[in-house]
């Protein structure tokens, strides 16, 4: 069954607040069987709530997917669509679904979420030169109708990114405060509508998270995150590929947007849509 992507609820601020949501981190277990990542790498990602660089794709891996990428881009903004507006990309193209699935990305991610996990969200974030927008600090489980905050994002570079145009930054132990509160914004130039002021007072000072065309970085639902408007000449495209761990519960219709991608859903909570055709 093909899933409408565009047919999925997004619920309100005030819907989310009356969900019976768990938001705390729980932490991945260092003693665990693992396939790539060390202890001492767990327990980092623990403490700080990130885990930087990997690599996942080779050189012409990665000129196929901008490739793609560029191709999606201008059918969407043909149709009216910004560069920012390409989400649950993973039931749109099987392209993507196939990346969800990349067993360089799949591997980490499952040494810390365990060997149950879905996929369940692919969102292309692209800066173009000079566009001006800015993601301001913000926590992603504050946006999201799932329970317990179990999803780790792996953010796959499309292109080199690094302060010169606007990496994604992150503040360090931000996601051990829980939800943390945040202001509501209208500027134009805030691409989420949910601001967290003053970041650094929940944590260290913001790390860049600086990364090479084709490497990819993992991080907590809870950390919270940013990045500044691009004033650089070049592009600065990636992709979100959201993983949690099959036993996390969904409402408002998010389970349609769940991948099984390793293990077993033992509790039915995601649908497990087939590959998109096209």
């Amino acid at each position: 069954m093909q899933i409408n992507v565009d047919e999925i609820y997004n619920p309100t601020l005030e819907e989310l607040t009356t969900l019976p949501r768990k938001l705390s981190f729980i932490p991945s277990d260092p003693s665990g069987p693992t396939s790539v990542l060390s202890p001492e790498q767990i327990t980092t990602y623990n403490e700080l709530g990130y885990l930087t660089p990997f690599d996942a794709l080779n050189q012409q891996e990665v000129l196929e997917l901008r490739a793609f990428f560029d191709g999606a881009l201008a059918a969407f903004m043909e149709l009216g669509r910004d560069s920012y507006s390409i989400n649950t990309a993973h039931l749109r193209f099987g392209r993507i679904y196939d990346l969800v699935n990349h067993p360089k990305v799949i591997a980490p991610v499952c040494d810390l979420l365990g060997p149950d996990v879905v996929a369940w969200g692919a969102h292309f974030f692209c800066k173009l030169p000079h566009d001006g927008k800015r993601v301001a600090w913000h926590q992603d489980s504050i946006y999201w109708p799932l329970s317990p905050s179990k999803t780790v994002t792996v953010w796959l570079a499309i292109d080199d990114t690094d302060p010169e145009n606007a990496n994604m930054q992150f503040i360090p132990r931000s996601h051990l405060h829980g939800p943390i509160d945040f202001d509501l914004s209208d500027r134009s130039q805030d691409v989420l509508n949910l601001v967290v002021e003053n970041p650094e007072q929940y944590g260290a000072p913001a790390f860049n998270n600086t990364l090479k065309a084709g490497q990819f970085s993992m991080h907590s639902d809870l950390l919270l995150h940013g990045s500044e408007p691009n004033t650089s000449h070049r592009r600065r495209c990636g992709i979100t590929l959201r993983y949690a761990a099959t036993d996390v519960q969904t409402w408002h219709g998010w389970d349609q947007k769940g991948v099984v991608v390793s293990g077993e859903d033992q509790n039915g909570n995601w649908l497990n849509a087939p590959r998109p055709v096209q």
